[in-house]
């Protein structure tokens, strides 16, 4: 695929046009500073008068600026904001008056995201890539996320335009202003535990131009103040917590709307948007719940949800998704408890469009919900085509674009065999062996130098298949046999973790472990129909060791917690009490998945070195991968079971020869197509064999 390398008058125009849609001005707030600038004088507008204003949103689009794939070096039409781009275009000529707001976990998630923050660190004066789409694009605000975090809070700091006052960061009066965004990001959950103040602006309001229709039927010009307010997961703390602890807190998502929503009506607020990251949950409401947009319905005042965090679909008639089959929560007009609510997708898949009805009486707008329309548009087409891209945003960048494809194309060794995950789930280690070699080698090393007190204990090491066909048929880790690159380096290990090393008992592993499992159904052995293998658990908490020292069974016809057997380290049972050193990541060591027992208590080592160095210093010193040593040694499988009918499960299209490759002769495919329209083939595994 072609990029152009300079910015063509076409390209500037239209990203000017782009940029000119749809301005307007803000009032943002923050507790220490309750002073708003003096409110744009508002035209007088008649009782009766009625206007349509749609939200627009993007969320996670994790730096997903262009419709490539740094990892396979190639074009991939289903993703990328130069897509949505597109029907951000189009949305503004279907609806007279559209305010464009993104929902956070922007900044990080490709390898361009990682070479601006890591490899090549843009300066003050420099914008990041994706920002200067949004820019261009006309942003009017957005919200903040919890991948926002991972590159620490000084970087955040710095792209986001801010001048934090945390602990370990200068005094914001000799902070510079650096480049960032050209719109308000708000986030009212997240505070500086060195002032008790929100880190980012809770919310602000934009006075909004609007064309309106008055009473008369004329069109005339009315300004429609909007208020948004943002929120992030408390996980983060947990999550992020090499950066985050002792520099910030969080506070729950009901709480602090319950606390900000009524200034924003007192300062005017017309129509209250919050851009909630997070899904939806009706479990018993905590002010640490991961995904608290359900509640954030509930709480007086919110007109519309911009929600974001689970990588789904919303409004979707068809959707089977738990979180949106939820009492209150209607799938097909897209309400929550009565709240209009979208969530687009993820990486510019889609584009969430909510069409508020306005209409004017008794000197306020207010919300028709009986007129309100919900929807997010693909940017594929029914034909399974896709839009075309937005040509000026290449453009914008496309010297930072050239920059990370010559970074990842670094060679670093090379391998005699494929690497790949396509069938982790079932039992092929060759995507995940590395890794762990990689992560026990390293903290083995430090250890034997640094802690002499833990030296005696064994050191093993969990990773997880990290792309295992969420996306479908393309979203597998994939490193053809050859040379071995870096982008090859950041497909076997996808997220820019830190390692870490924890000490856990026989009795935590087995939970461990329990929890990893979680990642099938229980199947049942008498059942004649097809069974799905797979649930919903993620495939990125599928934890597994690949040693030849530690062996386990799972048993997938017993329930959840009770399906780790024959858990063994060197031929011997693992009694409760043995210890162990297990390598693995910050984000699990932390809490990350809710894994019992890892909660931060047992990491004995927080490395500030990235899983993905690591591997990548592992491969260079290995200079050549070879599957009898790095990518055959499986310890678990599954306990033999007969069943009535077919076990099934979905992968990658034409790849029997992998697993075959692999030893997994008890896999078969019955459909080349399993018909979902993902590029997804259906197998079958044989429980027996």
């Amino acid at each position: 695929m072609q990029y152009k390398l300079a910015l063509t008058a076409a390209a500037v125009a239209a990203s000017a046009l782009l940029a000119a849609c749809n301005s307007s001005s803000s009032d943002s707030s923050t507790p220490s500073n309750n002073t708003n600038p003096s409110p744009t004088p508002a035209p007088q507008v008649a009782s009766g008068t009625v206007a349509k204003l749609a939200l627009l949103e993007t969320t996670d689009l994790h730096t997903n600026v262009l419709s490539y794939d740094y990892f396979k070096l190639a074009e991939d039409k289903s993703f990328g904001f130069e897509r949505v781009a597109t029907l951000i275009a189009q949305a503004r000529k279907d609806f007279p008056n559209t305010l464009l707001l993104d929902n956070g976990d922007t900044i990080q998630g490709t390898a361009l995201s990682d070479y601006q923050a890591m490899v090549s660190p843009i300066t003050c004066d420099q914008t990041l890539a994706i920002y200067k789409a949004m820019n261009a694009a006309g942003y009017e605000g957005g919200g903040i996320g919890n991948h926002e975090f991972n590159y620490g809070l000084p970087y955040l700091s710095q792209v986001t335009g801010n001048r934090f006052n945390v602990d370990g960061q200068p005094d914001p009066a000799s902070q510079k202003t650096c480049a960032g965004p050209k719109f308000p990001q708000v986030l009212a959950n997240v505070y500086s535990a060195k002032t008790k103040q929100p880190l980012f602006q809770p919310y602000t309001i934009i006075n909004k131009t609007v064309t309106a229709t008055g009473p008369d039927g004329k069109t005339v010009s009315a300004i429609v103040k909007v208020g948004i307010i943002g929120f992030t997961p408390p996980t983060i703390l947990a999550w992020d917590k090499r950066w985050l602890d002792g520099k910030v807190y969080t506070v729950g998502v009901k709480e602090a709307a319950e606390q900000f929503i009524p200034e924003m009506r007192a300062k005017g607020a017309d129509v209250v948007v919050v851009i909630s990251h997070g899904g939806l949950d009706n479990s018993t409401y905590s002010p640490t719940m991961e995904n608290g947009s359900y509640y954030l319905s509930k709480v007086a005042g919110v007109d519309a949800m911009l929600i974001g965090h689970s990588h789904q679909l919303f409004p979707d008639a068809n959707s089977t998704v738990p979180q949106f089959n939820l009492p209150g929560v209607d799938k097909v007009k897209g309400t929550v408890n009565g709240v209009p609510t979208v969530m687009a997708n993820y990486w510019g898949k889609n584009l969430g469009v909510i069409g508020l009805n306005l209409a004017y009486n008794n000197g306020k707008w207010s919300v028709d919900t009986s007129k309100t329309t919900v929807e997010a548009r693909s940017t594929q087409n029914a034909d399974k085509s896709y839009v075309a891209v937005d040509p000026s945003v290449s453009a914008l960048i496309a010297a930072e674009h050239q920059a990370t494809i010559n970074y990842v194309k670094t060679p670093v060794g090379s391998t005699n065999f494929r690497m790949n995950s396509f069938f982790a789930d079932v039992g092929d280690p060759t995507a995940i062996e590395v890794v762990n070699l990689a992560q026990a080698d390293y903290i083995n090393t430090y250890v034997k130098n640094n802690l002499p007190q833990y030296a005696s204990l064994p050191v093993l090491s969990v990773s997880a298949p990290f792309k295992s066909g969420f996306g479908g048929g393309t979203d597998y880790t994939d490193v053809a046999a050859g040379n071995v690159a870096i982008n090859n380096a950041a497909d076997l290990y996808l997220y820019p973790n830190t390692i870490y090393a924890v000490k856990v008992s026989g009795a935590d592993i087995k939970n461990w472990l329990e929890t990893a499992a979680k990642r099938f159904n229980q199947i049942d052995p008498t059942k004649t129909t097809q069974q799905e293998l797979i649930s919903s658990f993620p495939g990125y908490n599928f934890d597994m060791f690949t040693s030849k020292d530690i062996s386990y069974e799972i048993d997938v016809t017993k329930p959840v917690g009770s399906r780790i057997g024959n858990l063994q380290y060197k031929g011997a049972p693992i009694s409760d009490s043995a210890q162990f050193i297990v390598a693995t990541n910050n984000y699990r060591a932390s809490g990350g998945g809710n894994f019992p027992g890892l909660d931060g208590s047992k990491t004995i080592f927080a490395s500030p070195d990235a899983n993905r160095d690591v591997l990548i210093a592992y491969i260079k010193n290995a200079t050549n991968l070879q599957r009898s040593v790095h990518g055959s040694d499986r310890s678990w499988r599954f306990t033999k079971v007969a069943t009535q009918g077919a076990v099934v499960f979905h992968s990658a299209q034409n790849a029997l020869s992998v697993a075959q490759a692999a030893g997994l002769s008890n896999v078969s495919q019955l459909q080349a197509d399993d018909g979902s329209g993902k590029a997804l083939a259906l197998y079958a595994i044989d429980l027996s064999k």
